[in-house]
């Protein structure tokens, strides 16, 4: 008689969890506090019950504010794979709160059936639909794959507003500003309220909720080098087009026309030597996109639109990352990428993402290529040019990854 058995599922969800992250709230709370100057509106809803958190991305400890939102409950949040390629230091995090592995800017099912595992097991999920942090104080790109998920787990939908992150730390700077912050639950939703909508229907609601413009925050936002880095997020210029930015303190200069820019702590921008046209970073981001969407990329198979020097290294997913080349040159053709001695046409790459504020993902049919250049390092454009190819070899659309 053959008898069956039985494959008991591993838990993901452990009781260690919630005591490390008790633990590392005495310090990590009050730093928090210190460095942002953020006021968290603490949530009994999420205290006391399972949920989905939905959160708008500006800095990157958002999910620290989400955390002590709903403390002492404990929230398994989805980040990005990089997170988990780091070795020894992966392991540890893994083992100690257990976020959930994504692959950026593409459809993972295993990040979904992670998702279902640990609500299955009680546990609160937390993401940033966005899946990236702004770079220009408006949000970014929402995955409309988060609707289907939502409905798939069936939990309360807590939405989570994030406010004036963006104006303390924006992605491309490495200083925080004195200012001052806001995070709370903006609005819950019980599944009885979003399952008869379509999968559009509540994705539009979740764009909608979750919306930030950080335009309308005045500020202040006071530090002598509000301008430093913003040219890891700039590299059009209205005067000259495609071009290289150098910045410091809080000025911003073109390299080609010389055209000079200043941020003010109330998160406008104004030109020190010339009438500059956008009163923002955000319409400045917005006139770059356009730009870059009437760009034709066949005309740079030749020569290389930018050229400059990164290193190179492999990444095995969830594992390691290997040095392949240190300080070796890099090319961005229209087609292709030249990344020392090796060529990468876009027509083997899957996608291309931007970390953090100096990497960049290569998903090539070779493997996972990570980029990582220096401080100024402006990896946006790499992504934003894949994508224009891309979106010209189809013949329609103006999604430039992010």
């Amino acid at each position: 008689m053959q008898t069956k058995t039985k494959t008991k599922t591993k838990k993901w969800v452990k009781p260690r969890h919630k005591v490390i992250i008790r633990l590392a709230a005495i310090v990590l709370f009050p730093w928090m506090k210190l460095k942002y100057h953020i006021k968290v509106e603490k949530s009994p809803e999420l205290k006391k019950r399972q949920c989905v958190v939905l959160m708008n991305h500006q800095t990157a400890f958002d999910q620290f504010f989400v955390s002590k939102a709903m403390f002492p409950r404990h929230a398994y949040f989805v980040a990005s794979e990089d997170l988990f390629s780091l070795g020894v230091l992966s392991r540890l995090l893994a083992w100690a709160v257990a976020p959930i592995p994504i692959k950026k800017q593409t459809t993972d099912v295993q990040a979904v059936m992670n998702c279902i595992r640990v609500a299955r097991q009680g546990g609160t999920i937390a993401l940033a639909p966005e899946g990236n942090r702004t770079f220009s104080g408006l949000p970014c790109n929402s995955n409309p794959a988060i609707a289907p998920l939502v409905k798939k787990l069936g939990l309360p939908l807590a939405l989570f507003r994030i406010e004036g992150g963006y104006g303390i730390q924006p992605r491309w700077s490495d200083v925080c500003r004195k200012g001052k912050m806001r995070a709370y639950v903006h609005r819950i939703i019980e599944p009885e309220e979003y399952k008869d909508l379509s999968n559009e229907e509540l994705h539009r609601l979740i764009q909608k909720e979750l919306f930030v413009d950080e335009t309308q925050n005045p500020g202040p936002f006071q530090h002598k080098r509000l301008a430093e880095y913003l040219e890891r997020a700039m590299y059009v210029c209205p005067e000259c087009g495609l071009t290289e930015f150098y910045s410091e303190k809080d000025r911003i200069t073109c390299k080609t026309c010389g055209k000079q820019i200043r941020y003010l702590p109330d998160n406008h921008i104004q030109g020190v030597n010339c009438d500059f046209p956008f009163p923002y970073v955000a319409q400045w981001y917005a006139y770059q996109n356009d730009y870059v969407n009437q760009l034709d990329t066949n005309t740079y198979l030749e020569t290389p639109l930018y050229r400059e020097t990164a290193t190179i290294s492999q990444v095995e997913p969830y594992k390691k990352k290997h040095l392949l080349e240190e300080n070796t040159s890099v090319l961005l053709y229209g087609n292709r990428l030249q990344l020392g001695k090796r060529t990468l046409f876009f027509a083997d790459i899957r996608v291309i993402t931007v970390l953090g504020k100096n990497k960049v993902n290569v998903y090539h049919t070779d493997g996972l290529f990570q980029i990582k250049g220096d401080a100024r390092f402006n990896g946006l454009k790499y992504m934003n040019i894949f994508w224009r190819h891309k979106n010209q070899q189809a013949g329609e659309g103006d999604f430039l990854g992010i």
